[in-house]
């Protein structure tokens, strides 16, 4: 794993954080490092403020590198603005984790055993890029004129959020881009589909490039999960 933040209160500007950890790759201990030990910045300090920062997990594709944090927040209170966060498959993971793994050591981390805190988490003006579930986890997580730019065939969000939690998701005036449409084909992307079956997203004021599929929303296979997910602002197909 990469660097730690856990001082609160705190104001950080114009840095730079760089890292390479794919989920592929074979930790000291033996195993893979798996999803949750390969981000370059986890945040779990209360209440700081990135401006103008960037985040970047430079292993490489999911098909080649696995799943790659660019950036981990499990804490309250945080902010950024204008900052840029860059990887591939899930490039920004927002706490808390589901309640259960799906498959052993699915969650193998530093948070695994950590209780299930709710948090919210508010992103203005930042510029997010990735391809499978490039922003998952069940935080609160509001992103005013965010751009989200495609680099793969793939979903935009990946929510997880607890059942008794009204608000996952909010992308409010955002982008949905693509880095091109020779690596994004039109109709290749959702905006979102369900980590788990009480996942949230709501759009608003939104403008979709041409690689959204027409469905906007994708269900994971998880016919069953119709009656408890919300998705919000682009008609659902079921």
């Amino acid at each position: 794993m990469g660097i730690t933040i856990s001082l609160p209160h705190q104001v950080i500007e114009d840095k730079v954080y760089t890292g390479d950890i794919g989920a592929y790759r074979m930790h000291p201990d033996g195993k893979p490092y798996h999803t949750f030990r390969t981000s370059t910045v986890l945040v779990d300090g209360d209440d700081i403020t990135f401006r103008r920062c960037t985040f970047e997990n430079t292993a490489g594709p999911g098909k080649i590198a696995g799943q790659a944090i660019a950036l981990y927040i499990d804490a309250d209170g945080i902010v950024l603005e204008d900052c840029i966060l860059k990887g591939n498959q899930d490039t920004l993971f927002l706490a808390p984790l589901p309640p259960k793994e799906y498959e052993k050591d699915g969650f193998l981390g530093p948070k695994q055993f950590e209780p299930r805190t709710k948090r919210t988490v508010v992103l203005r003006r930042c510029l997010i890029e990735g391809s499978v579930d490039f922003i998952f986890g069940g935080a609160t997580a509001y992103f005013d004129d965010c751009e989200f730019r495609s680099v793969a065939p793939g979903y935009v969000f990946a929510p997880c959020t607890p059942e008794d939690v009204d608000t996952g998701f909010v992308a409010r005036n955002c982008r949905f881009t693509r880095s091109s449409s020779e690596d994004v084909p039109d109709a290749s992307c959702y905006i979102g589909r369900p980590w788990r079956e009480y996942a949230k997203i709501r759009v608003e004021n939104c403008t979709f490039g041409p690689h959204i599929h027409p469905d906007g929303w994708n269900d994971w296979g998880k016919k069953n999960v119709h009656d408890t997910i919300r998705f919000e602002g682009w008609p659902c197909p079921w």
